[in-house]
């Protein structure tokens, strides 16, 4: 254990890594979370449905976004509204679930990176897996739309946690600055040959 005058070091640290660690608790349970949401978007986005006819796969970007504003502004928002907020969860629960809520500058861009890759592959793994499922239709916007829900939640919460964070682990320790040796005073007294 650190000590650091007395006291002990607050705030729990990543082995060797250096980074706030969230707890294990935590961590399990936006694991349960993260599982059981994604349980429940695989039984709305890949059970069969019994239509008469189905649509034809929607390929071109922002084509679906712009059929649904022509509903009217109420259905619009439900619909659009829907596809943000399919995933997510993710945005949120994918950083608690990797141990790391990063106090770091460089978190501030590497950790939405990292988090939005793993939105898209998740939105286009569901997308390729409704191929196979009869009434289910793909659709591109629909990965565009799970994929900025996925980082809206994300840009939302996690600065927020990371700020709790610091708070609560409170001031950081300092080092004393240890002063030079008596002996440099020999040193810069010797001639030195080069």
């Amino acid at each position: 254990m650190h000590r650091l005058k007395g006291n002990r070091l607050k705030g729990s640290r990543a082995k060797g890594s250096g980074r706030a660690a969230v707890h294990p608790r935590i961590r399990l349970l936006a694991g349960v979370l993260l599982a059981s949401h994604l349980l429940l978007v695989c039984w709305l986005m890949l059970r069969p449905l019994d239509v008469p006819w189905a649509a034809a796969a929607n390929l071109t970007p922002l084509e679906g976004i712009r059929a649904d504003l022509s509903y009217g502004p109420l259905e619009a928002a439900r619909r659009i509204g829907g596809g943000l907020a399919l995933l997510a969860p993710l945005g949120v629960l994918l950083p608690l679930i990797s141990g790391r809520v990063e106090l770091s500058p460089l978190a501030t861009w590497s950790s939405p990176a990292r988090t939005a890759a793993a939105g898209v592959l998740v939105s286009v793994g569901i997308e390729m897996l409704q191929t196979a499922v009869p009434g289910q239709v793909v659709d591109v916007d629909s990965v565009l739309l799970n994929t900025l829900g996925v980082m809206l939640a994300h840009l939302a919460v996690v600065p927020a946690l990371r700020a709790r964070r610091r708070r609560s682990q409170g001031a950081t320790p300092r080092i004393t600055r240890v002063a030079l040796g008596p002996w440099t005073d020999v040193l810069s007294s010797v001639q030195r040959e080069y």
